[in-house]
């Protein structure tokens, strides 16, 4: 691994180009023998190659977005998924910049034995390109160092990847320091769980001076930090770090937006939420809609609306808990709305009521949040904008993501907060509506996601 380490990025830059020539190099041979001749006028030479390269800087861009060209860093199945779903966007773009073209709707068959074709090529490179990083680059073998919060939730994660990362050894802050430093050097890198700062300092000046790679959970005040300004007034380096507000131009373009996007989207999806009701009705003929109590920005409460996914005495207990795997509450019908998120789109009316946002941590109930306040008092920072239909912890995190990692990813994106961020993640959300692993639900012995860490602790002090 040390021999190639330099050579990865030139690596993973020529299979890219590799797999991007070739799905441009299909649609150009399908455009010059069909898909010019449909467009209904002639093209010219320029004219075909200005056809070709809208194609590859959307394939570009989609691809870039979703990951997938991400090889050796996101997961086989992942590229491939993230390639696919780039490709058949890209595709239904240009099918209907083409139908613009020639003034019709045009037949589909081309368009379809085109995408099979990119398929097949996707599925060949995403194996070779893997194939070549696992030869190039064995997975690190890496030592934990851990220290206040349970280690072993990460160490499951990164378990999931063994291709990239092997955690051979962990260890508690306790056995000092000099121990770790001893460790240090017979690992590839280091991860360093939640340690307290002064020592955490210490291990990564020593990883960096001796030429070790190391990785590390955030802190609340290190997501703060690295949002910071810097301030050029005097001689003394000052950086200086914001109170989580968006600004007034800022909260303008955001509510413009919502309104725009999630009035057009209530039109698009209509005849899918027309057809969900009718489901949902048919099911028990209970409510359509169900109403819950939940806060949205300064602590404000008010009711989201979504298509009820389970009967009707679900909760007849008052105990509020999160749904869990093979939760015997949900219907079959809202088994199957939850799965592709139609359960969701009622949120469509929060948005425009103001509300929600698009954009914006999940809202959470009120009870549930007070719970995890007891635990995290910083909790409530994620009350500092609107509540969202989508947003960075829905993405990058999973339904049952810990309350503390869900909150760091929240303040992420309150603290780096842009228009170009509520845009970006509203495209990436395009990727994570049909992965299973994003709607994992809880432990069926859990109310909320707080009791998984408490599980981890307890397993953590019976291994010691």
């Amino acid at each position: 691994m040390k021999n190639y380490e330099q050579y990865k990025r030139l690596i993973r830059f020529f299979t890219s180009i590799a797999i991007l020539s070739v799905e441009v190099g299909i649609y150009w041979m399908a455009w010059i023998y069909c898909f010019s001749l449909a467009a209904g006028s002639p093209f010219f030479r320029k004219g075909d190659w200005l056809m070709a390269t809208v194609y590859a800087l959307l394939l570009l861009f989609f691809s870039r977005m979703y990951g997938g060209l991400k090889i050796g860093y996101l997961e086989r199945g992942n590229v491939l998924y993230s390639q696919i779903l780039a490709v058949s966007l890209v595709n239904l773009f240009t099918y209907l910049q083409i139908a613009l073209l020639a003034k019709g709707f045009l037949n589909l068959w081309p368009f379809v034995l085109m995408f099979l074709v990119q398929a097949v090529a996707i599925g060949i490179w995403t194996f070779f390109a893997n194939w070549l990083f696992e030869k190039l680059f064995p997975p690190r073998q890496m030592l934990l160092v851990y220290g206040n919060r349970p280690s072993l939730a990460l160490m499951d994660k990164m378990n999931f990847r063994k291709d990239r990362y092997q955690i051979k050894t962990i260890v508690h802050i306790r056995k000092g320091l000099e121990k770790i430093e001893e460790m240090i050097g017979d690992y590839d890198a280091v991860v360093i769980c939640d340690v307290p700062s002064q020592i955490r300092n210490h291990i990564l000046k020593y990883c960096y001076g001796n030429g070790k790679r190391a990785y590390m959970t955030p802190k609340i005040s290190d997501i703060l930090v690295r949002s910071a300004e810097d301030v050029n007034l005097f001689d003394t380096p000052l950086i200086m770090t914001r109170n989580g507000r968006i600004s007034i131009e800022q909260a303008f373009m955001k509510r413009m937006m919502d309104l725009v996007i999630a009035g057009m989207a209530c039109v698009a999806a209509a005849p899918f939420m027309a057809l969900t009701a009718l489901a949902v009705k048919l099911q028990d003929g209970g409510p359509v809609i169900y109403k819950q109590k939940r806060l949205t920005m300064d602590g404000r409460e008010f009711y989201v609306y979504k298509f009820r996914s389970m009967w009707m005495d679900a909760e007849k207990d008052g105990v509020a808990r999160l749904a869990h795997s093979g939760d015997r509450r949900i219907t079959p019908v809202g088994r199957w709305i939850r799965k592709v998120r139609l359960d969701e789109l009622p949120q469509l009316f929060n948005i425009l009521k103001g509300e929600m946002s698009l954009v914006g941590p999940r809202p959470e109930r009120p009870e549930i949040i007070r719970k995890y306040e007891k635990k995290f008092p910083e909790f409530q920072y994620r009350l500092r904008v609107k509540a969202g239909l989508t947003g960075y912890a829905q993405i990058f995190g999973k339904y049952n993501t810990t309350p503390y990692d869900k909150l760091k990813m929240d303040l992420y994106y309150i603290q780096n907060y842009s228009v170009m961020l509520d845009v970006k993640l509203m495209i990436q959300t395009v990727k994570i509506l049909f992965m299973k692993e994003s709607t994992e639900g809880i432990g069926v012995e859990q109310t909320t996601a707080l009791e998984l860490e408490e599980v981890y602790e307890r397993v953590r002090r019976r291994a010691e």
